[in-house]
């Protein structure tokens, strides 16, 4: 496949080897972590690769970028809907909902939940965090169109100015988790809500404090106090749970899981809609020709990548949703690994390797592809030395600018020519979500500045469509364009997992890669 490909197994294979060095020499330290101070507290500390402002999580205030995932994985906040194990919206702070009219929806909130601040949520608190949600949530505005919010005891009544078909479920997304206004955000950016655990402290790219909500309306917490920690290096994640330093992680390195397949750990896992994309840069002067972007969806190979650098932990994608949806999966078609194929499309477009140096020209201009992705995600960097390599064998000459500044530098489309990263694409278990947010002449992530006039009359269509099957066929519809413009190539899906020391339970991973950690979480 490739010397480069050969090396990254042969690297891993060596930090396996190394780390496995380091267990040894671990091996007679305590293992169960600092699971209970001398006053006799239960206390947890959760490692997590991916907490950090690069992610756009600086914080736990939902209404700050993507700040909503910490605040909910965390057990800080709760949404009014939620996700069930097989992703249909059910209630949680909500009691019931009645969609009145095209534009009206009325929300029936539960009469026993209270803010860790102290104030009872009703509907006047729920009003007051909706209306500052779309007030400073670029995305949020965008996804609920909200026009006027009633509220009157314990019910709450949203107007929107258009018709939006899946509100329910855009305010299950993390940014709809309901918190205090009132009393306010710290400057730290830590929120009073309703989760079973309270925020007492956070640094920014390195801890959040968290304490047991005595006053939590679902049950009592198990755990007195909880670390998280980022740690965005892997070795040292991988160390940290070796040591017992840790008791829990998030983002482990695959070519590490070996090191925990014994007694002594457990994995829990599920297949997710996270997936690792490409959006090509149609303002590109490479990337906005049909056929190199054609070529580079003939040129990943998705299944070598999933199964040789990501040990199997994945699915290789066909198009935006995985096939554990009824809209996902191979209900669509794109192209498939084909580097001979691939070689003709550039042939037949002009592009030659003129000089012998491997590289193709066309015009005098050296076919150079500048990928931009980050680190955080750690199938990121893998991603990008395999298709450097594949992509190399038949006349690309891959830049790879993997960087923690990847937010600041994707807005300017002229530096980069394909943007790669990670997303949830069906975080609200409906397909409009992912058009929404980055295929569209409105779309606030249309890095590529992709249009296509059809995409825009169905997606205008999606937002009248109340019925769930007439939503999920245009979803389907909507993928096939953008696979058939090859405006972005999809190359894998997430199996999410999180390995803990074998004395934890109630850590279950979630499809919707949401629910962490939860009322139910304890240990030994």
């Amino acid at each position: 496949m490739g010397k480069k490909w050969i090396c990254t197994v042969l690297a891993a294979g060596l930090m396996i080897s190394a780390l496995v060095g380091c267990g040894n020499k671990a091996s007679g330290e305590k293992q169960e972590g600092t699971s209970q101070t001398a006053a006799g507290e239960k206390v947890f500390v959760f490692g997590d690769t991916t907490f950090n402002a690069e992610n756009g999580e600086p914080d736990i205030n939902p209404h700050n970028d993507n700040s909503g995932w910490a605040c909910i994985r965390y057990g800080v906040g709760e949404t009014l809907f939620r996700f069930s194990d097989t992703m249909e919206i059910e209630p949680w702070l909500a009691e019931s909902y009645e969609n009145v009219d095209e534009l009206t929806w009325k929300i029936n909130l539960r009469d026993d939940v209270n803010f860790t601040s102290g104030r009872h949520m009703d509907g006047e608190a729920v009003k007051e965090c909706l209306e500052a949600l779309v007030t400073d949530h670029a995305r949020a505005a965008e996804n609920l169109h909200i026009a006027e919010i009633t509220a009157e005891g314990q019910t709450v009544t949203i107007r929107t100015e258009e018709p939006v078909a899946a509100l329910i479920n855009y305010l299950a997304d993390p940014y709809g988790c309901i918190f205090d206004v009132q009393a306010g955000v710290t400057e730290e950016g830590i929120v009073s809500a309703t989760g079973p655990y309270k925020a007492v402290s956070l640094v920014t790219d390195t801890q959040l404090e968290l304490v047991k909500n005595e006053d939590y309306w679902n049950g009592e917490p198990k755990l007195d106090k909880i670390t998280v920690r980022t740690i965005s290096d892997g070795d040292t994640l991988t160390m940290a749970l070796q040591s017992g330093e840790i008791n829990a992680a998030y983002g482990m390195p695959y070519a590490s899981y070996p090191l925990f397949e014994n007694d002594k750990y457990t994995f829990t896992s599920t297949p997710t809609s996270r997936v690792f994309f490409g959006a090509m840069n149609y303002e590109s002067k490479i990337t906005s020709d049909p056929a190199v972007r054609k070529a580079i969806a003939m040129g990943i190979d998705k299944e070598g990548f999933v199964e040789t650098l990501l040990n199997g932990n994945g699915y290789a994608a066909v198009g935006v949703y995985p096939d554990n949806f009824s809209f996902g999966g191979d209900v669509v078609t794109t192209e498939s690994y084909d580097p001979e194929g691939a070689k003709k499309v550039l042939e037949e477009a002009g592009w030659v390797d003129s000089d012998g140096d491997g590289i193709r020209e066309k015009d005098g201009k050296k076919l150079t592809l500048r990928w931009l992705t980050y680190p955080s995600r750690q199938e990121q960097p893998l991603l990008a030395e395999a298709a450097q390599a594949t992509l190399g064998d038949i006349g690309f000459a891959v830049e790879v600018n993997n960087t923690a500044d990847h937010n600041s530098i994707r807005v300017d489309s002229s530096a980069w020519d394909i943007y790669v990263s990670a997303l949830v694409t069906a975080p609200t278990g409906d397909p409009e979500y992912f058009f929404t947010l980055r295929c569209l002449d409105s779309s606030s992530n249309n890095d590529g500045h992709y249009h296509n006039d059809q995409l825009e009359e169905l997606a205008a269509q999606m937002k009248l469509t109340f019925d769930k099957e007439k939503r999920e066929e245009l979803g389907i519809q909507m993928q096939q364009i953008i696979l058939d413009d090859n405006a972005f190539v999809f190359c894998s899906h997430l199996r999410m997992s999180m390995i803990a020391q074998s004395t934890v339970t109630g850590l279950v991973a979630h499809p919707c890669d949401y629910y962490e950690i939860t009322v139910d979480l304890d240990m030994a």
